[in-house]
C-alpha cells in the first residue's frame, strides 16, 4: 500500500511526458522497422526484447531493468532504417497490397467486424494462419484493418511499412483522409454503432486470447501494433484517436488478463520448486528442480515482457487520453482502468492508479463521471479490496457525497448505490451527518434516484432495528414503523408521504403492506403520540393508494406504463386484502378520530380504494356499511373545513354510484342528511332576509349552506328548492352591503349547483315549456347577480362569482344544446356588459403582480393564489374556444403571453393552438389585434422620444411577444399561408392608418418592426404580394424610414436580408432581437487568433493555400486565466454571445494558444460564401481536412482535474414534487 503522498502526487510525474514530444515521439522512433529477407518468422530468443517498449517503463509501477546492449542495437537499427525514402499512400485496392498472399484481407476482417454476424474466433484464426505464413504481410493486413476501422480510405503499403516511421505513415494517412463527413464508424449513430463497437472490442479480446501462449512474445506483432496505436492515439483526427484508443485499451485489458494467468503459474511453479528444495538432499529430484527452475525463468521473462508492453501502453496512451477533449475517449479509458484494477489488484490496485478515478470524479461530462462511479462500484463490491481503498475513500468521500446532487440523475443514482456499498462493506461506514446528504433524496422527483435513496434509507433503518430488537417478524415490523415515523417527522416534509412510500415500495413493500400492525398501532389507547398518529395515518393511506392503484405519485410517472398480467394480479390481490381488512376497522378509526379534521380527512380516502362490491358479497358486511354511512354523516355535521367536506363528497359520490347494489341505502342516508341541513337553513332564512338575525343565527345558516353546497357536488339538490331562497339572500345582502363572506360564497355555490343539476335533468328527461322558461329566467337572474359580484371588494366572493359564471355560461351555451333542439330556449349568451366585466376582471385581478404577496409571504399562499388564477384564466379561455365569447376576446389573453409566460404560458399557448384549429385566419387576425392593442397601450413608442430607454424597452417587450406568437404558426408553412398573409395585411393597414386629430403623421408606422417578426414564415410568392401592398399603402416620403426599410428587408429572401439587417438596422434593435444561427464555438476564451464569423469568411487568407496544421496534442487543458490588464481588441469575438450548453466540450477549451485556422463545417459556409466557383472549390478542398481536425490546446502545464468545475457545482437540487395538484393537468381537463 502506497503512502498518502502517492494519492496526492497530482500530475508532476506526468509533466515529463508532454503531449507531442516525449512518449509519442520516442515510441514512434523506436518502432521503426527494417526489411527482412526471410519472410517466415523465426522463433524468437527469450533474452531479446524491443527497446521501444522499455522506453517508458523506468518510471512505471512495474519496473523493468534497462539493457544497454539492446538500446545500442536498436539505435543502429534506426540509423539503418533512416536511409529509406518516404512514399505516398498507395491508391491501389486493399486486396492488391497483399499480392502473393492468399490469406484474409483487411476488407474481409472489416466486413466481418462491421456486420457483427461472423464468429470472431474464426476470423482471428484465419488471420493467424496468414500471419504465420508471412508476419510482415499479416501485420500489414491488421494495420490496414485498423486504418479502415478509423474511417480512413487510405491504405498502408508494404513499402511504407518498411521505409517509413509511424509518424510519417500517420501524417500521410491524415492527408488522405478523404471522408465527406466528420463521421467515422465509431461515431455513426444508431444501432450500427453499438454493433460495430462490440464486434471491434471482441476482435481485440479474441486476438489477445489466441496469441497469449506464443505470438504475444514474438517481439514483433504486439510491439509493432501497440506502437502504431500509440501514435494514432495522439492524432488530431478524431477517427484515428478514438478508434486507436479503444483498441489499445482493449488490448491492454487482454494483456492484463494474460499477465494474471502468468503470475498465477509463476506462483504455483515457485511453490513447487520451494517444496522440492525443502526436501533433504538425498530426496531431491535434480531433474525436476532444473525443470522447475527453467519454467520459473521462462515465466519471469514472460511476465517482464508483458509488464513492458503494459507500461508502454499505459504511459503512451492512457496517461494522455484519459483527459482527452472527447468524452467518449475518456469513458473508454476509465472503463478499462476499472477492469485492470479489478482483474489485477496486485499490480494496479494502488494509489498510483486509483488517483485517476478520483480525478475523473470531477469531469464535466456526465458519461465520464458515470463510468468512473461504476468502476468504483466494482472495486467496493470486493471485500478484500476495502483495505487498499481506505486512503482513496478518505480522500474522495466528500466529492462522492456531493455527487448525490449531480445534474445527471443517472450519475446520482449510481453514486447513491456506491455510497451504499461503502456503508455496507467498510468498517467505519458513513457518519450520520454524511448520511444526511442522501436521506432527502427519497423525496426527489426522479423515481430512480428516489428508489436508490430508499434502498439506502431502508438499509440504515434495518441496522437500527437489528441493534435494538431481535424478536419475531411482527415486532420487527412494529419497530420498523416506529423508526420510519420518527424519520418522517424529522424530515419535515409532511405533505410528501406518498413520495416516501413510493421510494421504499420496491425494497420495503412487505412491511408497508402490513395493515394489521398499522391499524393495531392506531386503535390501541397508548403507544403513539399525537404527532406520530398523524404521520402513521398519512403513511398508511399512501401505502393503500400505492397498493390499490399500482402507480407512482404525481411527478414520478415517466410515460405510460402498461401493467403486466402479473402486476395486475398483485394489484387485485392487494385491493382485496385492503378491503377485507379495513371494512370492519374503518368505522372504528373514523369514530376515534372524528374530531380531528386532519386525520379524518386522510381516513376518508380509504373507501375510494376498496373493492366495494364486497359489501354485497356477505350479509354480515352490510352492518359495516351502515356504520360507515353513519360515521360519514356525523363527520359532515361536525366539521366545516373545506378539505373535510370535500373528502366526504368524494365518499358520497362513490357510495351512491348506481353500479353498486347498495347505492339505494347510501342515497337514503345522505338524503336524510340533506333534509336536516335544508331544514336548519330555512329556520334562519326569514331572519336573514329581514336583517334581524344575530351572529349565531348567521353562522348556523352559513355552515348549513356550506355543507349543502359541498354535498351538492355529489348529489342532486334540486328536490330541496333552495335556489329562490339563495337568490333572495344574495340580492338582499348586496343591497344592504352586509357582505358576509362565508354566507354569500355558500349561497352562490348552492344556487349554481341547482342550475347545473337542472340542466342535467333537462337533458335526461323532457321538461315542460313553462319549466324551461322558468329555468332560463333563473339562469339570467343568477348571471346578473354574479356580474354584480365582480365589482365587489371581497376577494372570495368576487373569485367565486367569476368561476361560476365561466361554468354556467359554458353549460348554457349554444353549442351545448346543438344536439338537443328542444332545449334551444335554454341558451343564455353573455351580454355585452358582462363580456366587458369579465375582460376587465382578467386585467384587474389575473394579469397583475400581487403586491400584497410580494412582502415575505408564505410560499404556500403564493402557490394557492397562482393556482386559483390559473383556474380562472382557463375558465375564460374555455369560453373563447367553445364559442361563448368571440375569438377577438382572446386578445386580452394573447397580449400577456410573453410577460406572464412563466405563470400562464402553457394555458395561453394551448389556447392559441386550439384557436387555430377552429378558425386559422380569424386566429391570426386576433394575434395581430393583440399586438396592436399592446402598441396602443404604449403610445410613447411612436413619439419623438423613441431613443429613450423606457421606450426601447417597451418595443423590445412587444417584439418578444411577437416572436413567441410567431412560433405558434408551426413548421407547415403551406397550412399557415393564408393566416400569415391575413395577419400581415392587417398589420400593414394598421401601420399606415390615417392619423387622428392631434396626432403626428403615420403614428403607427413603427408597428412594421413588430410585424417583421412574422416574415420568416412567409412563402416567396406571398412576400412579393405583401411587398407590392406595402408600396401601395406607404406614402413615398415614408419609404426611406427605418421601420419601413426593416420590414422591406424582412420580406426579401432570408439569406440576403439577414446581413444587411444587421448592418443597417443600427440602433433600432438590439443584438438579441436578431437571431443568429447557432454553431459550435471552438475558439478558447481570450484567444487572440479568433475572429468573428463574417470576418473569417471574408478574409483573403482563406482562399490561399494552407499547409496541413501541425499535429499538436489533444489533451484536455484547464482554461488559463487571462491577465487582468489584457483588454479585448476589435478582432476578438464577443465570446459571451456564444450559446454553449453547460458541460460541453468547450468547457475544456484551452487558454491562449498559437494561431490556428478555425475548423468550420462545409454546410455552414454554403449560405454565406460569396466568392466565385473557383474560390469555392479551393476553399472546400482546404477545409475537407480541417473539418476532421479539432482545435486543441498548445502544450503547457497540466491542470489538476480536482479544480474542474463539475455540473454539480451549480447545486442542481432536486425539487420536491408538489402534491397540491391532481394528476390530471388543467389543460387536459379544459381542452379534451
Amino acid at each position: 500500500m502506497a503512502t498518502g503522498d502517492s494519492v496526492l502526487d497530482s500530475l508532476e510525474e506526468l509533466d515529463d511526458f508532454s503531449d507531442s514530444g516525449s512518449d509519442y515521439e520516442v515510441t514512434i522512433k523506436a518502432s521503426k522497422r527494417k526489411k527482412r529477407a526471410v519472410p517466415a518468422p523465426q522463433p524468437p530468443k527469450r533474452p531479446r526484447r524491443k527497446a521501444a517498449l522499455k522506453v517508458t517503463s523506468s518510471s512505471s509501477p512495474i519496473p523493468t531493468p534497462p539493457d544497454p546492449s539492446l538500446q545500442q542495437q536498436q539505435q543502429q537499427q534506426q540509423q539503418q532504417n533512416s536511409r529509406g525514402t518516404s512514399r505516398q499512400v498507395s491508391s491501389r485496392p486493399v486486396r492488391r497490397v497483399y499480392e502473393g498472399n492468399q490469406g484474409i484481407s483487411a476488407e474481409d476482417i472489416y466486413d466481418a467486424v462491421r456486420s457483427g454476424k461472423s464468429a470472431m474466433v474464426a476470423v482471428v484464426d484465419e488471420w493467424l494462419d496468414s500471419y504465420k505464413r508471412s508476419r510482415e504481410v499479416g501485420l500489414l493486413v491488421l494495420i490496414n484493418f485498423i486504418v479502415q476501422s478509423c474511417g480512413c480510405k487510405g491504405v498502408v503499403s508494404r513499402e511504407m511499412l518498411d521505409n517509413m516511421q509511424n509518424a510519417e505513415i500517420i501524417s500521410t494517412l491524415t492527408k488522405e483522409f478523404n471522408e465527406d463527413s466528420v463521421n467515422y464508424p465509431l461515431s455513426t449513430p444508431g444501432p450500427q454503432l453499438k454493433r460495430f463497437k462490440a464486434s471491434l472490442c471482441e476482435f481485440a479480446q479474441v486476438l489477445v486470447r489466441s496469441c497469449r501462449n506464443s505470438l504475444i512474445y514474438d517481439e514483433y506483432l504486439f510491439p509493432s501494433l501497440l506502437a502504431l496505436l500509440t501514435g494514432l492515439s495522439d492524432s488530431q483526427v478524431r477517427g484515428f484517436r478514438h478508434t486507436s484508443t479503444l483498441l489499445a485499451m482493449k488490448l491492454m485489458t487482454g494483456l492484463v488478463e494474460v499477465a494474471v494467468i502468468v503470475s498465477v503459474q509463476l506462483q504455483t511453479t515457485q511453490r513447487q520448486y520451494d517444496m522440492e528444495n525443502s526436501k533433504k538432499a538425498h530426496d531431491r529430484a535434480s531433474d525436476r528442480m532444473e525443470e522447475l527452475q527453467a519454467t520459473i525463468s521462462e515465466l519471469q521473462e514472460k511476465r517482464e515482457e508483458l509488464s513492458s508492453m503494459m507500461n508502454a501502453t499505459f504511459r503512451g496512451v492512457f496517461v494522455h487520453r484519459y483527459r482527452d477533449r472527447l468524452p467518449e475517449i475518456r469513458v473508454v479509458c476509465i472503463e478499462e482502468l476499472g477492469m485492470w484494477l479489478k482483474t489485477d489488484p496486485e499490480d494496479f490496485l494502488n494509489d498510483g492508479y486509483l488517483k485517476y478515478l478520483g480525478w475523473t470524479l470531477h469531469d464535466k461530462q456526465s458519461p465520464v463521471r458515470l463510468q468512473c462511479v461504476r468502476a468504483l462500484q466494482g472495486l467496493y463490491q470486493e471485500k478484500e479490496f476495502i483495505g487498499r481503498l481506505e486512503l482513496f475513500t478518505s480522500r474522495f468521500k466528500e466529492r462522492m457525497l456531493s455527487m448525490v446532487l449531480d445534474k445527471d440523475p443517472d450519475v446520482a443514482v449510481e453514486v447513491v448505490n456506491l455510497l451504499l456499498l461503502i456503508q455496507q462493506k467498510t468498517e467505519d461506514g458513513l457518519r450520520e451527518e454524511e448520511c444526511a446528504h442522501i436521506y432527502p433524496l427519497v423525496y426527489a422527483s426522479h423515481r430512480g434516484l428516489a428508489s436508490a435513496a430508499g434502498v439506502f434509507l431502508y438499509d440504515k433503518l434495518k441496522i437500527l432495528i437489528s441493534s435494538d430488537n431481535e424478536e419475531n417478524e411482527k415486532s420487527a415490523n412494529a419497530a420498523f414503523f416506529q423508526v420510519l415515523i420518527s424519520f418522517y417527522i424529522q424530515s419535515e416534509f409532511h405533505e410528501h408521504g406518498a413520495y416516501l412510500v413510493d421510494s421504499l415500495w420496491g425494497v420495503a413493500g412487505s412491511e408497508l403492506r402490513d395493515w394489521e400492525t398499522m391499524t393495531a398501532f392506531l386503535l390501541q389507547e397508548t403507544g403513539l403520540m399525537y404527532e406520530e398518529e398523524g404521520a402513521l395515518i398519512e403513511l398508511m393511506m399512501c401505502a393503500i393508494r400505492q397498493a390499490a392503484q399500482a402507480t407512482p405519485p404525481v411527478g414520478r410517472i415517466q410515460g405510460k406504463k402498461i401493467l403486466s398480467m402479473k402486476d395486475k394480479k398483485i394489484q387485485e390481490q392487494d385491493r382485496r386484502r385492503i378491503t377485507t381488512h379495513f371494512i370492519p376497522l374503518l368505522p372504528q378509526l373514523l369514530a376515534k378520530y372524528s374530531a380531528d379534521a386532519g386525520k379524518v380527512r386522510l381516513l376518508l380516502k380509504a373507501p375510494l380504494y376498496f373493492n366495494l362490491e364486497m359489501y354485497s358479497s356477505a350479509q354480515w358486511l352490510e352492518k359495516h356499511l351502515d356504520l360507515l354511512l353513519s360515521q360519514v354523516c356525523g363527520i359532515v355535521e361536525k366539521h366545516t373545513e373545506v378539505t373535510v367536506l370535500e373528502a366526504c363528497t368524494h365518499v358520497v359520490c362513490t357510495l351512491c354510484s348506481d353500479s353498486y347494489t347498495f347505492s339505494s341505502r347510501a342515497n337514503l342516508a345522505f338524503s336524510q342528511l340533506l333534509d336536516g341541513l335544508a331544514e336548519s337553513f330555512n329556520t334562519y332564512l326569514s331572519d336573514l332576509l329581514q336583517g334581524t338575525a344575530d351572529d349565531n343565527d348567521m353562522y348556523s345558516a352559513a355552515t348549513a349552506l356550506k355543507r349543502i353546497a359541498a354535498l351538492s357536488g355529489a348529489k342532486d339538490p334540486t328536490g330541496w328548492n333552495l335556489f329562490d331562497s339563495c337568490l333572495q339572500l344574495l340580492k338582499s345582502r348586496m343591497e344592504s352591503r352586509e357582505l358576509d363572506k362565508e354566507l354569500l360564497v355558500s349561497a352562490l355555490r348552492c344556487a349554481a349547483f341547482h342550475l347545473m343539476w337542472a340542466k342535467v335533468n333537462a337533458v335526461n328527461s323532457k321538461l315542460a315549456e313553462a319549466e324551461l322558461k322558468r329555468l332560463k329566467r333563473e339562469v339570467r337572474s343568477f348571471c346578473r347577480v354574479c356580474q354584480t359580484c365582480l365589482s365587489l371588494n371581497q376577494t372570495e366572493i368576487r373569485d367565486q362569482a367569476f368561476e361560476l359564471l365561466c361554468d354556467l355560461l359554458l353549460l348554457y351555451s349554444v353549442n351545448s344544446v346543438r344536439s338537443e333542439p328542444a332545449l334551444q330556449t335554454l341558451t343564455h349568451p353573455p351580454s355585452d356588459s358582462l363580456r366587458s366585466e369579465m375582460a376587465a376582471f382578467l386585467l384587474d385581478y389575473i394579469f397583475i403582480e400581487d403586491a400584497e404577496l410580494n412582502v415575505e409571504d408564505e410560499e404556500e399562499t403564493k402557490i394557492s393564489v397562482l393556482q386559483k388564477k390559473r383556474n380562472q384564466l382557463a375558465g375564460y379561455c374555455k369560453l373563447v374556444l367553445y364559442g361563448v365569447l368571440d375569438l377577438t376576446a382572446a386578445t386580452d389573453v394573447f397580449k400577456h403571453y410573453s410577460k406572464y409566460f412563466r405563470d400562464f404560458g402553457d394555458i395561453i399557448k394551448e389556447t392559441v393552438s386550439k384557436s387555430k384549429l377552429i378558425n386559422p385566419v380569424q386566429s391570426a387576425k386576433t394575434v395581430c389585434l393583440s399586438l396592436q392593442q399592446s402598441v396602443s397601450s404604449a403610445p410613447q413608442l411612436f413619439s419623438e422620444m423613441l431613443t429613450e430607454d423606457h421606450s426601447r424597452q417597451d418595443l423590445s417587450e412587444i417584439r418578444d411577444l411577437a416572436k413567441r406568437l410567431a412560433m405558434s404558426f408551426g413548421i407547415d408553412l403551406h397550412r399557415a399561408r393564408k393566416p400569415l398573409v391575413a395577419l400581415h395585411m392587417d398589420g400593414i393597414r394598421f401601420a399606415f392608418r390615417d392619423s387622428q386629430e392631434g396626432e403626428e403623421r403615420l403614428p403607427n408606422v413603427t408597428f412594421l418592426e413588430i410585424l417583421s417578426e412574422f416574415s420568416f414564415k412567409l412563402l416567396q410568392q406571398d412576400r412579393a404580394q405583401l411587398a407590392a401592398l406595402l408600396k401601395s399603402e406607404c406614402p413615398s416620403a415614408a419609404l426611406s424610414w427605418l421601420s419601413v426599410r426593416m420590414y422591406q428587408r424582412s420580406l426579401e429572401s432570408r439569406s440576403a436580408a439577414r446581413p444587411r439587417e444587421q448592418e443597417e438596422g443600427g440602433d433600432a434593435f438590439s443584438s438579441r432581437d436578431t437571431p443568429v444561427t447557432k454553431r459550435k464555438r471552438t475558439t478558447a476564451r481570450g484567444s487572440a487568433s479568433s475572429t468573428a464569423r463574417g470576418s473569417w469568411l471574408d478574409s483573403s487568407s482563406i482562399h490561399a493555400s494552407h499547409l496541413t496544421p501541425a499535429l499538436t496534442s489533444t489533451v484536455q487543458r484547464q482554461p488559463a486565466k487571462s491577465p487582468a490588464s489584457r483588454k479585448p481588441t476589435a478582432t476578438e469575438p464577443d465570446i459571451s454571445r456564444g450559446s454553449t450548453e453547460p458541460g460541453s466540450e468547450d468547457d475544456f477549451s484551452p487558454g491562449p494558444q498559437m494561431r490556428k485556422v478555425k475548423p468550420v463545417k462545409r454546410r455552414q459556409l454554403s449560405s454565406s460564401q460569396t466568392g466565385p466557383d473557383l474560390d469555392q472549390q479551393d476553399l472546400n478542398s482546404h477545409l475537407t481536412l480541417l473539418s476532421l481536425i479539432e482545435d486543441d490546446s498548445a502544450p503547457g502545464e497540466e491542470a489538476e482535474i480536482e479544480e474542474y468545475e463539475s455540473d454539480t457545482d451549480r447545486e442542481s437540487a432536486y425539487t420536491l414534487p408538489s402534491t397540491r395538484h391532481t394528476s390530471v393537468s388543467v389543460l387536459d381537463e379544459l381542452f379534451d
